[in-house]
């Protein structure tokens, strides 16, 4: 091995030596605080979505495709609807760490006797509307209003009215909407059937009309808008009704939007519409919910039927409190690290970098002391061989000359064999002069020792 080299390692390997303990310092503090933060994210979470076939559905998989790119599995739980999406979070024991949750859900499905909710959730914004789609079938109005247009809900005594399965939470708010339209429920056939069976019941004439709430990307509303025989029914008084209910928003189904070619609908139809949110349990890792409203920025985000580009999700109009990372995503936007770095990596820093800091600030002063110590460290092997030296002085004369020139020569060959860097070397070559210089006050120095 060159020389050059094995000065370069020796140099390197002293360094380390020195460093060493205040790298120790370092991950010691580092290993508690990563386990009490715990900066990583789990590998799998849990969405409660929808029926199939329905708009949760069809969003959750999108979610899960899109998180999917950062090593997270999500799973879709099936479900009839935002009321049962509601207990599962509540339930502890359920699994389920997020769902989407329909606008006054909490009004519709909130515990018997209680006002408050059983577990604490947090928001993590608005989605886009959720209209009241009622559909009922042409011959029924012909039938039952000698009219082939519904057009109050008041009118509604006496049909067949499918309202969905009861954990979708439609059931009870078309309750409310009857109730406030003066409608005694017993003078309706009310059926509560869960999604695909009820439109299989409306297209087979078993029922007069059904209501569900969707948004307009799911399958049943998109093949019910376009079915011959059926139409949809015209909140007029959708204004009324949003002051009536806050949690409901007037929107408008644009003539033409379904079809312009074949100009469906034939007219602007008003709905009311509860906004849909992605709710999730307050103790949700703070990344997840980082990651799954910036996957709702590129879900929701676009225009859509009722909604202008950027216009969803958003912080306005949730019913419960805003997550703070999603709060701060309002704000601020994507993260600035994770603009730049892998999301992991960009998370661990951005959760991690208060205790960073911090260890900085407690070895930054101690950080003064590695000059002093790998000096020390230097030098230390050149002056440990002083007081063998100084050893051998004091024994001149008290040894037979020869013994002693043997230790001083064996001494001087140990020596030779010290390396240190180039700026040290002067340290190595005063302990060579002063062995020389001792060996120098043997009177018989250099000299064969006569016998006895």
């Amino acid at each position: 091995m060159p020389n050059s080299l094995r000065l370069t390692l020796l140099s390197v390997r002293d360094l380390l030596a020195t460093v060493g303990p205040f790298a120790l310092l370092a991950v010691a503090l580092l290993v508690p605080a990563y386990y009490v933060l715990d900066p990583t994210p789990p590998k799998k979470v849990v969405l409660a979505t929808g029926v199939d076939q329905g708009a949760y559905a069809e969003f959750g998989q999108r979610y899960k495709t899109l998180l999917k790119t950062y090593g997270i599995e999500v799973e879709l739980r099936s479900t009839q609807g935002a009321a049962e999406n509601l207990a599962l979070l509540r339930a502890p024991a359920s699994g389920v760490d997020l769902a989407f949750v329909q606008g006054g859900a909490d009004d519709i499905a909130a515990p018997a006797g209680s006002d408050d909710e059983p577990a604490p959730l947090v928001s993590l914004g608005s989605l886009f509307f959720e209209p009241v789609w009622l559909f009922y079938r042409e011959d029924s109005a012909q039938r039952l209003l000698k009219s082939g247009t519904l057009s109050g809900l008041a009118q509604l005594a006496g049909w067949k009215l499918n309202i969905g399965a009861p954990g979708s939470g439609v059931p009870n708010l078309m309750k409310k909407l009857l109730e406030a339209n003066h409608v005694d429920p017993k003078q309706i056939t009310l059926l509560e059937q869960s999604q695909t069976p009820a439109v299989m019941a409306l297209l087979g004439a078993e029922s007069d009309a059904l209501v569900f709430a969707s948004a307009p990307e799911s399958l049943m509303v998109q093949m019910l808008l376009q079915t011959p025989g059926i139409k949809l029914f015209d909140f007029a008084q959708a204004e009324a009704y949003s002051r009536r209910f806050a949690f409901m928003s007037p929107v408008v189904l644009p003539r033409g939007v379904v079809d312009l070619a074949g100009d469906r609908p034939p007219q602007d139809v008003h709905l009311v519409a509860p906004t849909a949110t992605l709710v999730a349990r307050e103790g949700t890792h703070p990344a997840l919910i980082q990651l799954f409203v910036q996957a709702a920025q590129q879900v929701h985000g676009g225009a859509g039927w009722f909604q202008r580009k950027g216009e969803f999700p958003t912080a306005l109009n949730t019913e419960r409190p805003l997550a703070k990372e999603a709060q701060r995503f309002y704000q601020s936007g994507v993260p600035l690290l994770q603009r730049y770095l892998p999301f992991w990596f960009a998370n661990l820093i951005d959760r991690m970098w208060p205790v960073l800091v911090t260890i900085v600030a407690v070895l930054l002063p101690l950080s003064r002391m590695l000059p002093p110590l790998y000096e020390f460290r230097i030098r230390s092997r050149v002056f440990r061989w002083y007081e063998q030296l100084r050893e051998l002085e004091d024994t001149i004369g008290a040894k037979p000359s020869a013994q002693w020139l043997e230790e001083i020569a064996a001494l001087e060959s140990r020596v030779e064999r010290i390396t240190v860097p180039l700026a040290y070397t002067d340290e190595l070559y005063a302990l060579r002069s002063h062995i020389a210089l001792v060996r120098s006050r043997l009177p018989t120095a250099g000299q064969p020792t006569p016998g006895p």
